[in-house]
C-alpha cells in the first residue's frame, strides 16, 4: 500500500477506537506509519481524512445488510419480508461492539463545527441511499436513477438515521424489525384504504 491506503486504514482504526473528535492528525500518522505532511499532500486535511475513512467504514457494512444472501433470495424484492429481513441486519450490526453507529451519532452532532466534513457527508448521504435500495428493493445499485435516490434512499437513509440514533441512545428500547415492518404494514394499510 501506498501513503493514501496506509493513511486511509489508520485513520478508520483511529476512528473506531477514539471517535471523530478525539482523533489527531499524530493519531493518524502513528497508527498508519506515515508522516504528518503526507495527510496535507493526499487528502488536504485531518478532517478530509477523517470523513473519506468514516465513509469507507460505512460503504464496508454493505454485505452485512444482506446477511445470509439465501434467507434473503427467499424473499421477494419490495416485499415486507424483505423488508424485515434486511432491516434485522442492519440492527444487528448496531448491537456489536465498537459499532460505527455511534460514530455515526457524534459526526451528526459535529456537522455544524466542521463544514467541509459535513458537506463531504452530505454528498455521501445520497449515495448511501443508492446502495440501500437493491438490498430492499432488488435490482442493481448502478441502476439505481437520481430521482429514486433522492426519494425511496432518503426515505431509507432518515429510517437508519432514527434507528442509529434510538439504538445509541436506549438500545433496550429500540424498535426492532418485525415493529418496524408491521409499522410499514399499518401506513400501507391506511394509504392504500385498507383497515388500519
Amino acid at each position: 500500500m501506498g501513503h493514501r491506503e496506509d493513511l486511509l486504514e489508520g485513520a478508520k482504526r483511529c476512528l473506531l477506537e477514539k471517535g471523530f473528535a478525539r482523533t489527531t492528525a499524530r493519531d493518524v500518522v502513528k497508527e498508519s506509519g506515515t508522516n504528518l505532511a503526507s495527510i496535507g499532500y493526499h487528502y488536504g486535511s485531518k478532517d478530509a481524512l477523517l470523513a473519506q475513512a468514516y465513509v469507507s467504514l460505512v460503504e464496508g457494512m454493505g454485505d452485512a445488510f444482506e446477511g445470509d444472501r439465501a434467507a434473503l433470495d427467499k424473499t421477494a424484492p419490495g416485499s415486507t419480508e424483505r423488508f424485515q429481513v434486511v432491516w434485522t441486519n442492519i440492527i444487528q450490526t448496531m448491537r456489536e461492539p465498537g459499532s460505527i453507529w455511534h460514530l455515526s451519532m457524534e459526526i451528526l452532532v459535529m456537522g455544524d463545527r466542521m463544514p467541509e466534513v459535513r458537506d463531504h457527508l452530505a454528498r455521501a448521504q445520497r449515495e448511501a441511499g443508492r446502495g440501500l435500495i437493491p438490498s430492499l428493493m432488488g435490482g442493481r445499485e448502478e441502476d439505481v436513477s437520481d430521482e429514486t435516490a433522492d426519494t425511496l434512499g432518503t426515505f431509507y437513509v432518515t429510517l437508519m438515521t432514527g434507528l442509529i440514533a434510538q439504538w445509541t441512545f436506549d438500545p433496550k428500547s429500540a424498535p426492532e424489525a418485525a415493529q418496524l415492518t408491521e409499522g410499514l404494514r399499518r401506513v400501507i394499510e391506511a394509504a392504500t384504504g385498507g383497515a388500519p
